[in-house]
């Protein structure tokens, strides 16, 4: 059926649309994937779209506002109508095969650049991160979230606050900014949003400032090829956490998830109830939520908790443990190669590193073959089954929520090999449904990993929120919508479901700072 649509789509263009293309031979063309008046919808679909069309294509993607209002996602193509249309039809057989619309080739106009604030550019990444520090702590709640250090084309960084303004208006801003930071001569300009890659933000600095610089030894070994690879070992330490606002009444085993029990978890069983009461969750969709306060060593939220789910995506992290626990014994070695397809897997979701990674690794049998007979008591019933497929169709891998507790867990308490490089990897800038599009404070420390496909969407990880005094309160999160048949319209599934999520972060919060009087 697919294939006949895609041929009728074709050809239906081929005869009525290009030869009204051809007319105006100087015009050039972009393609659309979506327009949304929610800048929050349009860049979880643009993530989504990084995750089907890979990582070079992913790199030509634009955020854009539409003159009569809105933003959306485009191809920065600038082709001829017949490049155009045959990119048209070569991404949209990637989207409909992911339950995706198709896009659409237009007109290189109808909609304008977005600009964003930047603080400055060079090629040292340390000392980009020391100016970060300044903006981030100067300027406050300014620039909130939404500080961010982005990889150019030419190997250099650049400081942004990503506004995604229009010109006039972020001009202005990066005027304000640049009398606020004059003092720190620290000085502003305006560049366009181009979809570079981010490689340190909030959470990455938060991160940072959890744990301090520890002495690594560093160790040159031979790379694929015979090129030498630096390989550098970092010693955990534990991280500096304040102590708990009050005790726990019982020490529990670390890793024993006893059940939750009392009105909070009722309270988000009841609006789950009225979403599928109002239509916004279907009959055949189920849900899976868990809430562990890493304070008091407490489970707050227990829905579903051991009933088995797909992974998608989520599954990741644990592909990582498996690999680290190989370099642990020496069988491998995490040299630049390895980190980088690292952070690819984890922060970009790029489904060619996870299937690098899972390689080395030994391969889907041999990472279940690890977790099973080295950290059972954690993956109770994880099961990792297959590569990811093409387009990141996946759904033979699974978890249980409380897997996901239990890993996030031994993550914090660090009990897992190289668990501050993965706690690093969980950190790096990327779009989550635990705090981004959502109201908690700018200041938490965030570690997650999101799971899409056309029958779930997911986040797992640990919120790290503060108090007016500084201490932090660490709580981990687990939220899973799967349906069993593929949605109709699965990029508005996607991103309804999504928001499902960040509404129940958003509670989960709330009960927290009920508890710790938090910000």
């Amino acid at each position: 059926m697919l294939r006949y649509l895609l041929r009728f789509f074709s050809t239906f263009f081929v005869i009525f649309f290009i030869p009204a293309l051809l007319c105006s031979e100087s015009i050039q063309y972009d393609i659309a994937y979506i327009w949304d008046d929610d800048l929050d919808n349009v860049l979880d679909y643009q993530s989504q779209l990084e995750e089907i069309l890979g990582s070079e294509e992913a790199a030509h993607l634009r955020i854009v506002g539409r003159k009569q209002g809105g933003f959306g996602v485009v191809y920065d193509h600038n082709g001829t109508a017949l490049s155009s249309a045959q990119l048209m039809i070569k991404h949209s057989q990637l989207l409909l095969e992911n339950g995706l619309s198709e896009c659409f080739a237009v007109e290189d106009s109808g909609y304008f650049e977005l600009y964003n604030v930047s603080y400055g550019l060079g090629p040292n990444l340390e000392d980009m991160k020391k100016r970060y520090a300044k903006v981030y702590s100067y300027l406050g709640n300014e620039v909130g979230k939404n500080l961010f250090i982005e990889q150019t084309d030419r190997n250099n960084y650049t400081l942004i606050y990503r506004r995604r303004g229009d010109r006039s208006s972020t001009y202005a801003v990066a005027k304000k900014h640049a009398k606020l930071l004059k003092r720190r001569k620290i000085s502003t300009t305006i560049i366009a949003e181009r979809n570079r890659p981010e490689v340190f933000g909030e959470s990455s600095y938060l991160n940072d400032q959890e744990q301090p610089e520890q002495p690594a030894e560093t160790t040159v070994i031979e790379g694929p090829g015979g090129e030498p690879e630096v390989q550098t070992v970092v010693r955990d330490v534990a991280k500096v956490r304040p102590e708990p606002a009050e005790q726990p009444t019982e020490q529990r085993p670390a890793l024993e998830i006893l059940p939750a029990s009392g009105t909070f978890e009722s309270s988000i069983e009841l609006f789950i109830k009225e979403l599928r009461r109002q239509g916004k969750l279907d009959s055949d969709e189920k849900t899976g939520w868990m809430v562990y306060d890493l304070t008091r060593g407490k489970s707050i939220v227990d829905i579903n908790a051991d009933q088995v789910f797909q992974a998608a995506s989520m599954i990741k992290p644990f592909v990582a443990l498996a690999f680290f626990h190989k370099v642990k014994d020496g069988q491998l070695k995490y040299g630049p190669q390895s980190r980088r397809n690292m952070e690819l897997m984890i922060q970009r979701s790029n489904n060619s590193a996870t299937n690098w990674v899972m390689r080395m690794a030994g391969g889907p049998a041999e990472c279940d073959r690890i977790l099973r007979t080295h950290y059972g008591s954690i993956f109770k019933n994880t099961s990792i089954i297959e590569y990811i497929p093409a387009g990141g169709r996946t759904y033979k891998n699974s978890a249980l929520p409380s897997d996901y507790i239990r890993f996030l867990q031994a993550l914090w308490a660090d009990q897992l090999p190289y668990g501050k490089e993965i706690r690093r990897l969980m950190s790096l800038p990327g779009r989550d449904r635990l705090y981004n599009g959502t109201p908690i404070p700018q200041g938490t420390l965030v570690y997650n990993k999101t799971g899409s496909t056309a029958h779930l969407c997911g986040d797992m990880g640990i919120l790290v929120p503060k108090d007016r005094q500084g201490n932090r309160y660490p709580y981990a999160l687990v939220g899973i919508i799967e349906r069993e048949s593929r949605a109709s319209n699965y990029g508005n599934w996607m991103l309804t479901r999504g928001n499902v999520i960040r509404q129940v972060s958003t509670l989960v919060y709330k009960e927290m700072k009920k508890r710790y009087q938090l910000m």
